[in-house]
Order: structure tokens, then sequence, then C-alpha cells
């Protein structure tokens, strides 16, 4: 059992960054590990995935220019930089690793909010 635990998530104003961070307590070097986040009535969605070698895609061009998804294997660490905020960012911001096969997250963190204010 691999748990997640995500960090950096809080208040900010639009245009300001803040920098995510997903801490694994095992190996998660063989796995796409992604970002989603949620908003109250909405469903849960992937804004960022990373492949084990590092390919990173996104969701769409929005978050495509403002974010960066990263990892360091060697940390067990995964991460999102997110700059220039936008109110419509404001959710709860989760971490979760591919461990069941393809587009199947079996490990979750727990989330982190983020709040961008105007």
């Amino acid at each position: 059992q691999i748990k997640l635990v995500e960090s950096g998530g809080g208040l900010a104003q639009a245009g300001d960054s803040l920098r995510l961070s997903c801490l694994a307590s095992g190996r998660v070097r063989y796995y796409t590990m992604a970002w989603f986040r949620q908003t109250p009535g909405r469903d849960r969605e992937s804004i960022a995935t990373i492949s084990p070698s590092g390919g990173a895609d996104y969701s769409d061009d929005s978050i495509k220019d403002r974010f960066t998804i990263s990892r360091d294997n060697a940390k067990h660490s995964v991460y999102l930089q997110m700059n220039n905020l936008k109110p419509e960012d404001t959710a709860v911001y989760y971490c979760a690793a591919q461990s069941l096969g393809p587009g199947k997250f079996g490990y979750w963190g727990q989330g982190t909010p983020v709040t961008v204010s105007a």
C-alpha cells in the first residue's frame, strides 16, 4: 500500500503562483502520476499527467499554458507548478498513481485545497 500526501495548497490571489507537492510513502517511479482537481458539485477531473519517464500531458491549453507537472523519482515526489492562477482554479487538488492499469488510479492522496481570489 502506498500513501500519497499532498501539500502546498492555500490561499492565493489571481496572478499568483503556487507549487503543489505530492510525496509518496513508497516507490512510484513505475507509475504514471496525475494531478486531479474537484470543485463542489462537479466530478473530479484530471488536469495533468506525467509518465514514468517524465512525459507530461495536460487536460487543455489553459492548463498547459500555466501549469507544469514534474516528478523526482528519487524523492518519490510529484509536483504541480501553478502560475498565473485564476479564481476558476479554486478547487481541491489531488495526487494519484495509475496503479491499476491505463487510466485507472488506485492510489490517491487526501487532497489539498487551493483558493484563488480575484
